[in-house]
């Protein structure tokens, strides 16, 4: 039998009562959206409210299903619990079963059972209810169209009492972009401008009747008068940066106008990519001639079709390097806003040979007028091999190289940190983060080998003494004997000769310090690092602190602060380099005499307190905070001016200083505006400062040093 209508007809009552709960309860919420907002949140809260209950009514429909409806059949008495026989195939039923089902069908047949639930009127009244008082409710409230239609009725109230209240009539703005952008000039109605950076804006305003003054006034306080030519008044600027501005006349206009919006698209300078070869640093192969540059150049509005390769030489060794500038003009291909250019260099022609070095950079130029702006490539290295390491290339495999091939010396350092600062304007800030902290890691890598002379460990572990030559032309020489040096050495004269053969190491062929512990004494160990006399270690630790500042003002981001002390390592290097190194005998600390009119009288004058005062924290700018704080009471003063002048001058604080200046602006407009100081607090919230992290505390002393600390702390009791 087909209980399929049964079912059908139960769904539908289900669907039919939750819709006549849940659609007079969408309705209402609506209403409220509509008068609290605007139509479109309103229709928007609708649709929502109608598609919840529409699911909530086909989710319980559909909970209707097959073992519902055995159910609902077997509550009658008169199906004797045998429902669930009609949905089991005749021929899986034995001929007791068959029988009991014919019977259940034929009971069905006379007499249909009512399988919908009954309409839920309690419920469906309460929702109704609910729903009326939620509908009175919203028709209570102030609606956001009738304080729009009050202020229109008073704007025209005062403009009936002042009949000389000029009106705009018809507004023009043209926008002329600058010519090297080769866009097309456009004009139109709309006042709100978003234009390339230099821009020429004309404006053409219509009044009826005649103001007799009439200007367009700035968020900052700036004027631009306009100029009445017959019957329209004109001005004219060029866009710069972005920013408000509103008509204001004089008489005023009957009605006041909203601030419209200047959003300015700069210029983006210039990017220089380099094709070939693919490393800054290439160790050229034995007897290559030529070598091969590609660039790529790009822009929004064009490049330059010229293009200039800055080639530098580098001959000799140490200190004594001689440089060799020179400026070659190339010219690029492709279409202008991405150009490429390339150089094939002579290496004969350019005068380099063996042991030499070759740094070719490009400059590239937009189109930008009148101040086109720059970019250059990464520094290209080609490094000549010398006549040395041509005669051992055939040795490669037998020969273990322990130093880099190119290692940057404290006037490299100085070089490139002078051409990043130069940059500065050029390069956006993670661009020129992230290279000053490339210089930085040269900084700190030069920092550690000349450190290896005074005994320090490298970062991360200690490391090995450096082998062979020096990495670089600045760092000082140490020689294990000096001719003049007149000691002789038994075997017992105070150092170590030797160990058992057993228990060393085989020497590494090549390795500076294994020839030295095999035919000679170094009269030295990492510790006491005596190698040098005290005046010149002195001096050489004095360089190292140099280099620790240079080297953290790098890698924070501030080349301009680490130049200083970068000279001032430099300057101590070379006054290591000229002194004199000579080898000094192994001697005790020299402690201060002791005072034996002093010694066990428990007098404390003149000792130091053991109490550290810590530095205070310098205060911060707390302009944004006070202005976030001050917007979150009702009653709380701001000072705008305050607010604007720090966003002027910072305008990266913001993902768009526009917005926040808008927000300004209405507050200003309206300062009793609860929701406009609310929307000016969250956009001050991107801007505001992160709370510093609090300093580690100490680990928890231990028992001893529990004791030690008590004892400190302890009145001292005088003999």
């Amino acid at each position: 039998m087909n209980l399929h209508p049964l079912l059908r007809g139960a769904r539908r009552r289900v669907l039919a009562s939750t819709l006549a709960a849940g659609v007079p309860l969408a309705f209402a919420v609506a209403l409220v959206a509509w008068r609290s907002s605007t139509v479109d949140v309103a229709t928007m809260t609708l649709t929502a409210g109608l598609l919840i209950a529409a699911g909530v009514a086909t989710w319980r429909a559909r909970r209707l299903d097959t073992h519902w409806l055995i159910a609902r059949l077997n509550a009658h008495r008169r199906f004797e619990d045998s429902a669930d026989l009609l949905f089991t195939s005749p021929d899986a039923l034995n001929p007791l079963q068959q029988r009991q089902r014919r019977h259940v069908e034929q009971h069905l047949r006379e007499a249909p059972p009512e399988l919908r639930q009954p309409w839920p009127w309690k419920w469906l009244l309460l929702c109704v209810a609910i729903a009326g008082a939620i509908a009175a409710g919203a028709s209570l409230w102030p609606h956001r169209a009738d304080e729009r239609t009050i202020a229109a009725d008073d704007a025209r109230s005062i403009a009936a009492s002042s009949p000389d209240a000029p009106a705009l009539r018809a507004t023009r703005l043209q926008i002329t972009p600058p010519a090297y952008t080769g866009q097309a000039a456009s004009a139109g109605e709309k006042l709100d401008v978003r234009a390339v950076q230099g821009s020429r804006l004309q404006w053409q305003l219509q009044f009826a009747p005649q103001p007799q003054h009439a200007w367009l006034q700035f968020h900052d306080g700036r004027r631009l008068p306009l100029q009445r030519d017959g019957e329209y008044w004109r001005a004219s600027e060029l866009l710069q940066r972005p920013g408000l501005y509103r008509i204001v006349s004089d008489p005023a206009l009957a009605e006041a106008g909203r601030a419209y919006r200047l959003d300015v698209i700069a210029d983006r300078p210039p990017q220089v990519k380099v094709l070939e070869p693919t490393q800054t640093l290439n160790q050229a192969a034995p007897g290559q001639r030529q070598w091969q540059l590609r660039f790529e150049a790009s822009d929004d509005f064009g490049i330059q079709s010229n293009a200039v390769l800055d080639i530098t030489t580098a001959k000799g060794s140490g200190e004594n390097i001689e440089f060799q500038q020179r400026q070659l003009t190339l010219s690029g291909t492709g279409p202008a806003t991405a150009r490429r250019f390339a150089y094939r260099a002579d290496l004969a022609a350019l005068g380099v040979g063996p042991g030499d070095e070759l740094v070719a950079r490009l400059t590239v130029r937009d189109n930008r007028n009148p101040q086109p702006q720059e970019a250059r490539s990464a520094s290209l290295i080609l490094r000549l091999p010398s006549e040395q390491e041509v005669q051992t290339s055939e040795l490669e495999g037998a020969i273990k190289k322990v130093m880099p091939a190119y290692f940057r010396s404290q006037r490299q350092i100085i070089i490139d940190a002078e051409a990043l600062q130069k940059q500065r304007g050029t390069l956006d800030a993670d661009t020129f983060t992230k290279r000053a902290d490339a210089i930085g890691v040269d900084q700190r890598i030069l920092r550690l080998r000349y450190g290896q002379f005074l005994g320090e460990e490298a970062e991360g572990g200690a490391k090995a003494p450096p082998t062979g030559d020096l990495p670089t032309s600045d760092a000082p020489t140490a020689d294990a004997h000096d001719d003049d040096h007149g000691d002789t050495h038994a075997q017992d004269d105070g150092h170590d000769h030797g160990g058992n053969a057993a228990t060393e190491s085989a020497p590494v062929f090549g390795s500076a310090t294994d020839v030295l512990s095999e035919y000679g004494h170094t009269h030295d160990h990492a510790e006491a690092a005596t190698l040098l006399d005290p005046q010149t270690r002195a001096i050489l630790k004095a360089a190292l602190d140099q280099m620790w500042q240079s080297e953290g003002h790098l890698r924070q981001g501030h080349p301009d602060l680490a130049l200083p002390f970068a000279y001032k390592a430099l300057g101590f290097i070379k006054q290591v380099q000229q002194a004199e190194r000579i080898y000094l005998a192994r001697v005790g600390s020299a402690l201060p005499p002791i005072d034996m009119a002093r010694r066990m009288t428990g007098k404390r004058d003149g000792l130091g307190s053991r109490s550290l005062q810590l530095a205070t924290r310098p205060p911060g700018d707390s302009t944004v905070a006070d202005a976030w704080q001050a917007l979150a009471s009702s009653d709380g003063k701001v000072d705008l001016d305050a607010l604007s002048r720090w966003l002027d001058a910072h305008p990266q604080a913001w993902p768009d200083p526009l917005d926040v200046i808008a927000a300004i602006d209405e507050v200003r407009q309206q300062p009793d505006c609860q929701s406009c100081r609310q929307r000016l607090r969250e956009q001050l919230w991107p801007a505001l400062q992160r709370p510093l992290g609090a300093p580690a505390r100490r680990n928890a002393a231990d028992a001893s040093g529990r004791r030690y600390l008590d004892a400190l702390a302890a009145p001292q009791e005088r003999p």
